[in-house]
């Protein structure tokens, strides 16, 4: 499968609550009604938290961008087949874009709202694997875009981070209480250039992001935990440029699932 990550920034004349509440009960149900014609697979809204927690774990690492409001993402079966949709000019699924991408524009500050396309490497794996941080839940989403220091190539900084990186954060999943941990790496599709120029969007896209699912109500503070993540921040140093990095904890909103 390859999925599309779309970081979002509200319009300035919405509130946090009233840009999310529009998103999940407006544009969300309209994304699903043209789930046949765009042959989406799944649809995922992560809604940040307001929440101290967020602006603690970036001070933990240092200045940080400000984290988005949300998080969307579609996931389709193939790049291919994707493409194939994207390249018809008329049709059921050029109409839908085109009401999607005027919805949009109603609460979404689409020029600092990048989006890619991305391809997943699981790391810590749930067991079922539907694992969500839905609203009543002890569970957060871990949601953090980030881009490589200068230091380093593209290719030099997706290795540290899948070879290095990844192995540090498995071995403490246990005292992080982390049920789940991957890490979603841009494709560098072409489709990328389409959906950007369509919105206008400004800002470059990131390396990519890692995501987690914790469960809140057993992750207590404990000098094991406090280790862990002094670990993590530690290795982060090595290749994420904190400056042009961010991070959030979200709760879920799960509108289509076909798999």
């Amino acid at each position: 499968m390859i999925r599309l990550v779309f970081a979002l920034r509200r319009q300035s004349h919405l509130t946090l609550a009233e840009f999310q509440d529009y998103w999940l009960n407006q544009h969300g149900p309209l994304v699903a009604s043209f789930a046949t014609d765009l042959n989406i697979l799944r649809y995922v809204q992560t809604h940040t938290i307001e929440s101290p927690m967020n602006e603690a774990a970036q001070n933990a690492r240092g200045k940080m961008e400000p984290h988005y409001d949300g998080i969307a993402e579609l996931w389709w079966s193939s790049e291919a087949e994707l493409a194939e949709q994207m390249s018809a000019a008329s049709g059921n699924a050029a109409r839908a874009g085109a009401a999607l991408l005027e919805d949009e524009s109603k609460f979404i500050d689409l020029p600092h709202s990048p989006l890619w396309f991305a391809h997943e490497y699981p790391q810590i794996n749930p067991s079922p694997e539907d694992i969500a941080a839905k609203l009543k839940s002890n569970i957060l989403r871990v949601f953090f875009p980030l881009r490589h220091q200068s230091k380093l190539s593209e290719e030099e900084a997706r290795h540290y981070w899948l070879t290095h990186h990844g192995p540090i954060v498995r071995s403490h999943a246990e005292a992080t209480r982390t049920l789940c941990y991957r890490q979603v790496h841009r494709a560098n599709s072409p489709l990328d250039i389409a959906v950007q120029k369509a919105r206008g969007t400004k800002i470059e896209s990131y390396l990519g992001h890692a995501e987690a699912w914790i469960d809140m109500g057993k992750a207590p503070k404990t000098d094991e935990s406090r280790r862990a993540n002094a670990a993590f921040i530690n290795d982060e140093h090595n290749f994420i440029d904190m400056e042009r990095s961010t991070f959030l904890f979200g709760k879920e909103h799960t509108i289509i699932d076909k798999r």
